[in-house]
């Protein structure tokens, strides 16, 4: 935990705990005081970004490859696809006002504040993106989550997420030649979204895979299997609150093969499991869904996900916790 200036409100911030459900490589050095790891904004070969976790300088970051920095309100929005108000209201809200020993606690008068509106971004120009072709996605894919790119922003494809009845609510721009993205700038968060659940709604489907990032989704349905994704490796309330409204009733938990998509599929599992049938998918030794598709093709993919236990007799399997192969 550390002392973080908010709002000019000083809070007591479980620094560490707010970056790791998000991916900063395999060799990420999670230190006591400093995270030292690839940058989660480009493609870094070696570590060379860092976040001050404790002491003077913590929630302070910095990407020597790139030569961004910044604090914790920058790192956090850009990460969760928010405006740093948001991230604002949101870290007031979890770890409030600390107070020091002996001083009473003081409960400030609520302040009105006007509902903040969120812009719907301009639509972009649909076409099949040849980067996402080399990942292994089905043009017909492609066409059916209304991929394509920004006039104004060459060397990225765009990726919509709408909302659950379909209106265009954000849009990620993804780097065609590495691993930079950005989100519409004043657009709803994506943790106010789920990717693909306008496709799963208007078809009324019943059974999917929840993923952590859109091209996860786009693999499945290449392969022919529904899917959702978050977003992130972490799942919202109100990303739980739309998927129990949803067409779905069977979720297979496809969460990344690292600890952070573990604790999705788990935190998930939680939520869920009295509104839907659960199980896992196995991985085995990939670490997602396309790098499951790029190896082996879209029948390697569907072997991972036979939605056809849930046709079994229900007395007598168990529904939480099978490994789907």
């Amino acid at each position: 935990m550390a002392i973080v200036k908010i709002r000019n409100q000083a809070l007591n911030i479980d620094i560490a705990e707010e970056l790791e459900d998000f991916d900063f490589g395999y060799n990420a050095d999670w230190r006591a005081d400093k995270l030292i790891a690839r940058s989660p904004f480009r493609d870094d070969n070696r570590p060379s970004f860092y976040v001050h976790l404790d002491g003077d300088s913590a929630g302070t970051w910095g990407d020597s490859g790139s030569g961004q920095k910044g604090g914790l309100l920058a790192l956090l929005a850009e990460l969760r696809g928010e405006c740093e108000a948001e991230v604002a209201d949101y870290l007031t809200a979890k770890y409030g006002a600390p107070t020091k020993p002996g001083e009473p606690i003081r409960i400030n008068a609520p302040k009105l504040r006007t509902r903040q509106t969120h812009k719907t971004p301009e639509p972009v120009t649909q076409a099949v993106s040849p980067y996402l072709k080399t990942r292994g996605i089905s043009d017909e894919v492609q066409r059916t989550y209304a991929v394509g790119y920004g006039e104004d922003k060459p060397g990225f494809t765009a990726i919509p997420w709408h909302t659950p009845d379909g209106r265009l609510a954000n849009i990620k721009y993804r780097s065609t030649r590495g691993k930079d993205f950005f989100y519409a700038k004043g657009a709803t968060p994506i943790a106010d979204l789920v990717y693909g659940l306008d496709v799963i709604n208007e078809r009324g489907e019943t059974e999917a895979v929840l993923c952590e990032g859109e091209i996860d989704v786009l693999s499945w349905r290449t392969a022919g299997i529904p899917a959702i994704a978050v977003g992130s490796a972490s799942i919202s309330p109100a990303q739980v609150d739309a998927i129990k409204r949803s067409s779905l009733r069977v979720l297979a938990l496809g969460g990344d093969n690292d600890a952070a998509g573990r604790r999705l599929n788990e935190r998930a599992e939680t939520a869920l499991q009295s509104h839907l049938r659960i199980c896992e998918v196995d991985y085995g030794d990939y670490n997602d869904a396309n790098e499951v598709l790029i190896a082996m093709g879209s029948e390697g993919l569907r072997n991972l996900s036979n939605f056809t236990v849930f046709k079994l007799t229900e007395s007598t399997i168990q529904l939480r916790n099978i490994s789907v192969k």
